[in-house]
């Protein structure tokens, strides 16, 4: 299937890979950062926002930091890069986001040329990966630059490691193992890279013709240290993860309730690959909820094809490297170890997706190859595919426009969101609606009576109101539920204050900046109360 076309029809193909890519996801340079982790990552995050600086750079890695704790130097030193640059303009945040996947795209299409020199298959896997709707999450997103980070480096890695097999050297491989070093750091998900490049041992780089055990294990071997670097930042981050309670233990999720969902996530992200509608930010776990009929069948799908494409794996050896490469690259967020709240996340496709496009790609060039005028046939329904999957992107983009428009997009597109009611009303209480803000913080407790977030901003809302007992009330019951959130001491700090109790407030507002150094709203609210205590006591003197 090598194609052979002149340098300048190939730098045709990149810059058209570029430019509609540009065109897919341009809305994003309007869009405003979110209150969902682009606050903790950027905007109120006051070691990345001053930008870049020695204290910083040490900062970044030495840090656990953010709701999932992730070890991410890299990514933290690329938001740096950013406010040093252009403050806190989210336009240009979001460009480099875009800038990142454009990259992205033409990695990918390179270095899947370079390993199988088809040219049109390569630059449809490339086109798909930029302009799917899946991908928006990834790139419309400022706080999962992670993912485009380390998607950049993933790509880097297998570039340079395809340099490495056409003539192994010490400094070749050297390099290889240091930018994967590079991808782990700006993202632990890349720790299925090392079985990714083992699939492409099989195809195409075919660096054993069958499974032979001794060159296996050869090429296994050649990967120890990748396999170790990944062995280490697994055990970082699930310690991390843990430590912050974002890792969901048996009490909670039952390991039945995991791989059930698992399975059934398995087959709705490619039901969403090939119909993406619906799609959201987030997507509440269901816990134990899932229809049986539902997992039966999920699971059925995945045996049966998996059976199905190992049989055909001498003939279409593209098959099996597609296809377990869109499963063993999910496989640290398919949710066998729970973090966080969802059944499942669009931004999990960015990587994956690559395999089932490599499928439908190399399977449609081979199914078509005996046809009469083949490349009519089969390349005006590719360009009309891709040009809708460009014009369903741009539209999804436009969810991503600010606050109101994500999360009212969530909770019309999904069912008992108790997390999208929260962040609602949220943005709400920040707009002064306080009434609106109170009826989602109800709907995110009638859903999760223990959603403790919910509490504490409906204790937040009661406090703006002036309804003591009722903040009190939300703030005992969070108290009960997470007693170690700074924010909670904060709030009882203000009540407090309120009360004039102004030794109590400051008790609590030392608290919470115990727990969070960075809360910026406990910092000020510290020292107004150390200033009203000074002002009473000499008010009591005088």
């Amino acid at each position: 299937m090598v194609t052979t076309l002149k340098k300048g029809h190939i730098f045709l193909i990149y810059a058209v890979l570029a430019l509609a890519t540009f065109i897919a996801f341009e809305p994003v340079r309007h869009s405003e950062f979110v209150n969902y982790d682009d606050d903790e990552y950027v905007t109120e995050n006051s070691h990345v926002n001053g930008g870049i600086s020695s204290k910083s750079v040490v900062w970044a890695f030495t840090t656990l930091h953010g709701d999932t704790s992730y070890w991410h130097p890299l990514t933290w030193l690329s938001h740096m890069l950013d406010c040093s640059l252009y403050g806190l303009n989210s336009g240009m945040h979001h460009l480099t986001n875009l800038f990142f996947h454009i990259i992205n795209t033409l990695l990918l299409f390179w270095v899947l040329r370079r390993m199988t020199g088809a040219v049109w298959p390569s630059a449809f896997v490339a086109a798909a990966f930029a302009l799917h709707p899946l991908h928006v999450e990834s790139v419309a997103w400022v706080a999962e630059r992670k993912d485009l980070l380390s998607a950049f480096f993933w790509l880097l890695t297998m570039c340079v490691y395809v340099r490495y097999t056409e003539r192994p050297g010490i400094g070749r491989y050297f390099a290889v193992v240091l930018i994967f070093s590079f991808a782990l750091m700006s993202k632990p998900m890349a720790v299925t890279l090392p079985f990714a490049l083992l699939l492409l041992d099989y195809w195409p780089l075919e660096r054993f013709q069958t499974l032979n055990l001794k060159r296996l294990r050869e090429l296994v071997v050649e990967k120890i240290p990748l396999f170790v670097l990944s062995a280490i930042l697994s055990v970082v981050a699930f310690a991390g993860q843990k430590s912050i309670g974002a890792v969901a233990g048996e009490k909670f999720l039952p390991l039945v309730a995991r791989i059930s969902n698992a399975f059934v996530s398995y087959t709705n992200y490619i039901s969403k690959m090939v119909w993406p509608t619906r799609l959201a930010i987030l997507y509440p776990h269901p816990g134990n909820s899932l229809p049986m009929w539902q997992v039966g069948i999920s699971f059925l799908i995945l045996v049966i094809v998996t059976i199905a494409i190992i049989r055909q794996s001498k003939r279409q050896r593209y098959l099996i490297v597609g296809w377990f490469w869109y499963l063993g690259v999910l496989v640290p967020a398919i949710g066998l170890i729970q973090v966080g709240a969802q059944a499942m996340a669009d931004r999990y496709t960015y990587l994956s997706l690559i395999g089932l496009f490599i499928i439908i790609a190399w399977g449609a060039a081979e199914f078509t190859a005996k046809w009469r005028n083949r490349k009519i046939t089969i390349g005006i329904p590719a360009i009309l595919l891709l040009v809708v999957m460009l014009v369903c992107t741009r539209m999804q983009v436009r969810h991503w426009r600010d606050n109101f428009s994500l999360f009212s997009h969530a909770l019309s597109v999904t069912e008992n969101n108790y997390i999208m009611q929260n962040n609602f009303g949220s943005f709400l209480l920040e707009s002064n609606q306080y009434d609106e803000a109170l009826a989602h913080f109800d709907e995110s407790l009638r859903i999760n009576p223990k959603h403790v977030s919910a509490h504490i901003n409906a204790g937040s809302t009661f406090l703006e109101r002036g309804q003591i007992d009722k903040a009190v009330v939300h703030l005992n019951e969070a108290m009960k539920i997470g007693p170690n959130i700074a924010k909670i001491y904060n709030e009882f700090g203000i009540v407090y204050g309120m009360q004039g109790k102004f030794e109590l407030a400051i008790e609590n507002f030392e608290k919470a900046i115990e727990l969070n150094p960075n809360l910026n709203e406990a910092i000020l609210n510290l020292r107004t109360a150390q200033r009203r205590l000074l002002e009473s006591k000499s008010d009591t003197v005088d």
